[in-house]
C-alpha cells in the first residue's frame, strides 16, 4: 500500500510532529467530551485514594489519540509509563521482563494488543487480576509453579480491532472508551491549536477548509497543516487562507470531504465494474490489486462514517450519496444480486 497523506495510519513522519502537538493534560485534550469526563473521575478518584488506576481499555479507528491518552494518564496520576505493541512481545518471557521492571502505579501501555499471542495473554490474566505473575519452574513431572507479586500498575491496551480481544481479556478492564471521529468544529480547534504551536499565521477559513477535509482525524489534520504549511510559504507570503488552502489541498488530490485518489477509485470500481454492488471483499481486493484486510481497516471506515459505503451480507454497496459525490448517474441496477460474489 503506497504512503497516503490522508492515512490515520502512522508513519515516521508523523513522528516528531505528533510529540510537538500531542496535548499534554486531560485539559488541552480537545474533543471526546464523555470520554474525558469519565476519565477525569477515575483518576481523580485513584489519586484521592493513592491507588492505581483501574485498566484502561481504548479502542476505535487509528489516529484517534489512543496513544496520546495513554500519555496524558500517566503524567495526569504522576507516575512513569513503559511503551509497547503486541506485535514486539513474542513470548511469555518478554512480557514478564517488563511487568517485573515497573514501579508501583507505572503505566504500562499496550499498543495493538489485540495481536498478543496466546502464551503471553495467559499471563498478563494474573497480572492484571491479583497483581501476581505466574512462573513455571522445570518441566516434567518435577515442575514447579512459582506466584510473584508484581506492585500495582495500570495497564492500558489500545486495539483498532475490539472484536478480535478474547472475552477473558476484555472482561479484566475497569474501564473500556470508544474513540470516535471528530466533529468538525473539534478538528478545527486542533487545528488552530496546532497552527498556534507551529507559528503558522492562518485565518478561520483556511483553517475551516483544513477541518473539514481531515476525515475527523486530528492525525490526519496536522499532517495536511504542514503540507499547506510548506505551500503557503513557496507559493504564497506564508499566511494560509481559504485560497491558498483549497490550491493546496487540490495539489495533494484531497477532495471537500477528505477523500483522495484511492478512495474514488475503490468506489468507481464499485460503481463501474459491479454495477454499484453488491460485490465481496475478496472480489473488490482483486479488482483494485489491494489487500481485503487493508480494504477493510484502512479504506471502509471513513467510507461508512460519511454514508457512501454500505457492508451487508451479500457484499459491498455504494450509496446514491457516493454517485452523487462522485458526479455519477445513479443506476437502480446496483441492488440486482452481482454474479461475482
Amino acid at each position: 500500500m503506497t504512503e497516503r497523506i490522508i492515512s490515520s495510519q502512522n508513519n515516521n513522519e508523523d513522528d516528531g510532529l505528533d510529540t510537538s502537538l500531542r496535548p499534554k493534560s486531560l485539559d488541552d485534550f480537545i474533543g471526546q467530551a464523555k470520554l474525558r469526563d469519565n476519565l477525569d473521575i477515575a483518576m481523580a478518584a485513584a489519586r484521592e485514594r493513592g491507588e492505581a488506576l483501574d485498566h484502561v481499555l481504548l479502542y476505535g479507528p487509528p489516529g484517534l489519540g489512543k496513544t496520546t491518552l495513554a500519555h496524558i494518564i500517566a503524567r495526569d496520576m504522576g507516575v512513569s509509563i513503559r511503551i509497547t505493541a503486541g506485535p514486539a512481545i513474542e513470548r511469555a518471557g518478554d512480557l514478564a521482563a517488563i511487568l517485573t521492571g515497573l514501579q508501583p502505579h507505572d503505566v504500562l501501555f499496550i499498543d495493538e494488543i489485540h495481536r498478543l499471542g496466546r502464551a503471553v495473554e495467559e499471563i498478563l490474566y494474573p497480572a492484571m487480576e491479583d497483581f501476581a505473575l505466574d512462573i513455571v519452574i522445570g518441566k516434567g513431572p518435577g515442575a514447579k509453579s512459582l506466584r510473584l507479586k508484581l506492585p500495582p500498575f495500570t495497564l492500558i491496551g489500545a486495539t483498532t480491532r475490539y472484536a478480535m480481544l478474547s472475552s477473558p481479556l476484555r472482561d479484566r478492564f475497569g474501564s473500556v472508551f470508544r474513540l470516535d471521529y471528530y466533529t468538525e468544529p473539534d478538528i478545527e480547534a486542533i487545528v488552530k491549536r496546532s497552527a498556534n504551536i507551529l507559528g503558522v499565521t492562518a485565518d478561520t477559513p483556511g483553517l475551516r477548509e483544513l477541518a473539514c477535509r481531515a476525515r475527523g482525524t486530528p492525525r490526519v489534520a496536522n499532517r495536511l497543516l504542514k503540507r499547506v504549511r510548506d505551500y503557503a510559504q513557496v507559493r504564497g507570503d506564508g499566511f494560509i487562507d481559504q485560497e491558498i488552502a483549497v490550491a493546496a489541498l487540490g495539489r495533494l488530490e484531497v477532495d471537500d470531504v477528505g477523500l483522495d485518489s484511492i478512495d474514488h477509485h475503490l468506489l468507481k470500481t464499485i460503481i463501474e465494474k459491479f454495477s454499484g454492488g453488491p460485490v465481496g471483499l475478496e472480489t473488490l481486493a482483486a479488482a483494485i490489486s489491494e489487500d481485503a484486510d487493508t480494504i477493510m481497516d484502512i479504506y471502509e471506515p471513513y467510507l461508512m462514517q460519511l454514508g457512501f459505503l454500505e457492508r451487508t451480507s451479500r457484499g459491498r454497496v455504494a450509496t446514491p450519496r457516493a454517485y452523487a459525490h462522485l458526479k455519477i448517474k445513479h443506476s437502480r441496477r446496483g441492488n440486482q444480486q452481482n454474479p461475482l460474489l
